[in-house]
């Protein structure tokens, strides 16, 4: 059974899910174009061992949504979650992040290594090797060509606002390998989600910062200090995999990359038991 309940950290509203009552809490972070409901494959099953939460980050669908792109970099939101820790009763979390939730639980992990359990990514790379790849790797600067037009005002949210069925249609389900694993009726819910007050402003801020404000220091100085994993779908087409190939040393502690073939950026959407099984297995 998953509850809703809004929670308050940094003076924002945040919108979670919640599910199971184990010992342990696993914090999942979405990616854009998501919200907490990507995780509805994985909540059930990890459920069952631990207290599981998903949150809606910043600016998506049901929580808060600040204006002003300074409010949406990636250290800002990882202090979000590490006020929701203890404000769910715990001291520490295994953080688990796909896309963006990726980016934001890389640098929690690196901020904040006193309140990370372990670290799971899901198609993602470290800050430092995104980077490093659009100085020395045209063909990810190509790939990544969407993020620069994000930086644009307005037109985006016009372009999108206008093709949301047919957005996710084509560029969620359409990259899937497994197309039945995103029905008509999740189909749905990512397009009201999307479709909440503000949400695609919020949403495409997380680019705009990337860009418009300065990084942590943090993240260019301190390695990873916790178990972390990688899981990585092969087919995705937005990011390659050669971005996983030097993540070792930015982490000083045991680590491991598991590849998925026939599977898409979408990772935990595209081959959900595959990522379920790696996620119970790092964890236990």
């Amino acid at each position: 059974m998953i509850t809703h309940e809004f929670i308050t950290v940094n003076g924002l509203k945040l919108h979670i899910a919640k599910s199971g009552n184990g010992a342990k809490l696993v914090i999942l972070l979405h990616g854009w174009p998501e919200f907490w409901y990507t995780w509805r494959y994985q909540i059930p099953a990890l459920a069952e061992h631990y207290t599981v939460v998903a949150p809606d980050l910043r600016g998506f669908n049901l929580s808060d949504k600040p204006k002003g792109v300074a409010h949406y970099s990636a250290d800002v939101v990882a202090s979000d979650i590490a006020a929701l820790i203890p404000a769910l009763g715990f001291e520490k979390a295994y953080i688990v992040g796909h896309d963006w939730g990726g980016a934001v639980a890389w640098i929690f992990a690196t901020i904040y290594p006193q309140l990370t359990e372990k670290l799971a990514v899901l198609n993602c790379p470290h800050p430092r090797e995104m980077l490093k790849s659009f100085k020395e790797n045209p063909s990810q600067l190509l790939r990544s060509w969407y993020m620069f037009v994000h930086q644009i005002p307005v037109l985006p949210e016009l372009m999108y606002k206008y093709t949301l069925p047919l957005f996710f249609k084509q560029f969620v389900r359409g990259w899937m390998y497994h197309k039945e694993n995103f029905s008509d009726t999740d189909l749905q819910e990512f397009v009201k989600a999307f479709q909440q007050e503000g949400a695609m402003t919020g949403s495409l801020n997380y680019y705009r910062a990337m860009l418009q404000t300065k990084p942590n220091k943090a993240i260019f100085k301190n390695n990873i200090q916790c178990p972390t994993l990688l899981i990585w779908g092969e087919g995705d087409k937005a990011l390659g995999k050669e971005l996983t190939y030097n993540t070792q040393q930015y982490i000083n502690a045991s680590f491991e990359v598991k590849y998925i073939k026939e599977c898409s950026h979408w990772t935990q959407n595209d081959c959900p038991e595959e990522v379920n099984q790696y996620l119970l297995n790092f964890f236990e």
